[in-house]
């Protein structure tokens, strides 16, 4: 949890190969590319859900396996420089979503966002939050309701954080507060980020399956906005492992004990919401509906 958020985790995961390119003592290519893959290795297993993680990684290698280079110099060299290109994709991908998404809020709309998928989590700009900063910078009207996000408090902390600097009018809710907003016909559309999109589901932070069930039921448009790589359309919901995160951050806040010594308690970091739920996906090709995922699987890199 030092650095969070799928796309964020995603480019840190190229740097941390770029790391050990520039720190390796290695003088020969099979040297170089062994080092390379245990630290693959050890960063796959960091964060098993997200896709961004993975996906890094594996092109990173990928450059590395498909150059003729034998020279272990131009080898790091070129992590390096791959590395620097996918962080600056991340930050123009990220506007191009925030465009494309802007293109479904209308003035007054008040948008309900779930963890954090802003700047902080992302190499600029955001995903969902980057879809309302885009609305927001051009002129439209709007208000946001953050929730909390338990355990960890990221919509409190972080989402918050981001909206007050931009000068966006939000209010606060705790998670359970969701179904009542809802009710009360305080929200307009919600729009979220996401950890792994599969062929059949959207994984994302604990609590948006319960956002997403309660948006359908009150026929709020429930909108996902991430990059392509977070897609992994090759696998599906049954495929996906998901992390389990220390149990005292549950029974405990801010370091503090609430619950009696001796307490279990369950910690899922995301959950998975089946693709009935999801009205559309924004990503850097655009505005999709679920059924026309299957056409981006020839376009990811």
């Amino acid at each position: 949890m030092k650095i969070r958020g799928a796309p964020l985790i995603g480019v840190a995961a190229a740097y941390g190969l770029a790391l050990t390119a520039f720190q390796s003592k290695a003088s020969k290519r099979a040297d170089l590319l062994e080092q390379l893959e245990g630290s693959a290795r050890l960063l796959r297993a960091t964060r098993p859900t997200g896709a961004n993680l993975f996906w890094a990684v594996d092109r990173i290698l990928k450059k590395v396996h498909e150059s003729s280079s034998s020279t272990v110099r131009f080898l790091s060299d070129l992590v390096l420089s791959e590395a620097e290109k996918m962080a600056d994709e991340d930050a123009q991908i990220n506007r191009r979503i925030g465009e494309h998404g802007s293109e479904l809020i209308a003035d007054h709309d008040i948008l309900l966002t779930h963890c954090n998928a802003g700047s902080l989590a992302t190499v600029e700009y955001g995903t969902a939050l980057g879809v309302i900063r885009a609305a927001w910078e051009q002129g439209k009207k709007i208000k946001v309701m953050a929730t909390e996000t338990r355990p960890k408090l990221q919509g409190a902390r972080l989402t918050a954080y981001e909206l007050k600097r931009e000068g966006i009018p939000f209010t606060l809710i705790t998670d359970s507060m969701v179904g009542f907003v809802m009710s009360r016909r305080l929200v307009s559309k919600v729009i979220v980020g996401a950890d792994r999109i599969v062929s059949d589901a959207v994984v994302n932070k604990i609590g948006t399956y319960s956002i997403a069930v309660l948006a359908n039921e009150h026929k709020v448009p429930f909108y996902v906005a991430a990059p392509l790589s977070t897609f992994d359309l090759e696998h599906t919901a049954k495929d996906v492992t998901i992390e389990k995160r220390n149990p005292e951050e549950v029974t405990h806040f801010d370091s503090k004990r609430i619950a009696p010594n001796g307490t279990k308690a369950l910690n899922p970091a995301f959950d998975i919401t089946p693709m009935k739920y999801v009205s559309v996906i924004i990503c850097e090709k655009g505005v999709l509906a679920p059924k026309e995922l299957r056409t981006l699987v020839a376009v990811k890199h």
